[in-house]
């Protein structure tokens, strides 16, 4: 099971405080540090206020140096799809090639409000357009042109420049709908990303991705098959009772829906979760100032999942 730390920064995070979850992340052996995409807190007063996901990234990518480096997920009503192109394959090249883009519709009105977003009530045919735009663009060859021509958006004749380091970038695609995520899934994504679910439902949503890629001729092997979970764990009890108060969740309520309890309770879950046929776990922190709890997942935990 992959590993992957996975932060809130709208709820109340620095850039510097980003920085130390990042370099710690890389230090313990992580394979990627994913923030949100988000404008607003959710929870308490977002003090210092928001970063930008793309903006922060890129400084990350400059100051760490070999785990891969995205977004769960960026909202489709954020940015046009060509600077969204842009700005993902800069941040891939001044990564060295780690950077990973997760796209998504976009859910949370009032942060739109906030900053003036426009906030369409439908919203799919964006994100099935900007996915065909942006990896349109990336894979277009050197010299060609690209266009192209939707109910929502228009390119003429675009240079599809700068190219990113990967081809392709890894894109994530993620969600419950039963009909149309599954089938934008098997369409773009590299990998398909179920967040928060029920344990139970997460099987028969692969399930649904894997006939999307057979229907189309696609070999469902060829995507990762991932969860994000919100974790807090600890070596004793109260350890573990201490760090659920700390994000403002009940133990047993986080018990029920995440990674939670003590490390043996953790593995369990995790084990679980494989057997639902997760191949990479986010692993959601909600308190960036704990770094102790990084090390404890990685010295704890992470050691025993390759033979669990």
């Amino acid at each position: 099971m992959q590993l992957r730390i996975f932060t809130e920064p709208q709820d109340g995070a620095s850039y510097d405080d980003l920085l130390a979850v990042a370099q710690a992340t890389e230090r313990l052996g992580f394979d990627a540090f994913f923030r949100s995409d988000h404008y607003l807190a959710m929870n308490g007063d977002g003090l210092p206020g928001p970063s930008d996901a793309w903006t922060s990234l890129a400084g990350l990518a400059r100051e760490t140096s070999t785990i891969k480096l995205g977004t769960l997920v960026s909202s489709v009503t954020y940015r046009h799809p060509g600077i969204l192109a842009i700005q993902v394959a800069q941040v891939d090249q001044m990564s060295g090639g780690r950077a990973e883009l997760g796209l998504g519709t976009g859910w949370f009105a009032a942060e739109h409000a906030a900053y003036g977003i426009p906030f369409p009530a439908k919203r799919f045919g964006l994100l099935e357009e900007q996915l065909e735009i942006v990896t349109g663009l990336w894979s277009t060859p050197l010299g060609d042109r690209y266009s192209f021509e939707g109910e929502h958006y228009q390119l003429v004749d675009s240079p599809a420049l700068p190219k990113p380091v990967q081809s392709p970038v890894p894109v994530i695609v993620g969600g419950s709908g039963a009909k149309r995520t599954p089938v934008l899934a098997a369409r773009f994504a590299t990998e398909f990303n179920i967040p928060f679910a029920e344990l139970d439902s997460i099987a028969a949503q692969f399930g649904r991705v894997r006939a999307a890629c057979e229907a189309i001729g696609r070999n469902p092997d060829s995507l990762v098959y991932s969860a994000a979970l919100v974790v807090a764990v600890g070596s004793d009890e109260r350890e573990f009772a201490r760090r659920a108060a700390a994000i403002g969740r009940e133990p047993e309520e986080l018990r029920r829906h995440g990674i939670a309890g003590t490390a043996s309770e953790a593995i369990d879950r995790i084990g679980a979760l494989r057997e639902s046929g997760v191949e990479r776990l986010y692993l959601q922190v909600l308190d960036l100032g704990d770094l102790e709890h990084l090390d404890f997942i990685a010295a704890d935990i992470a050691p025993h999942l390759t033979s669990h």
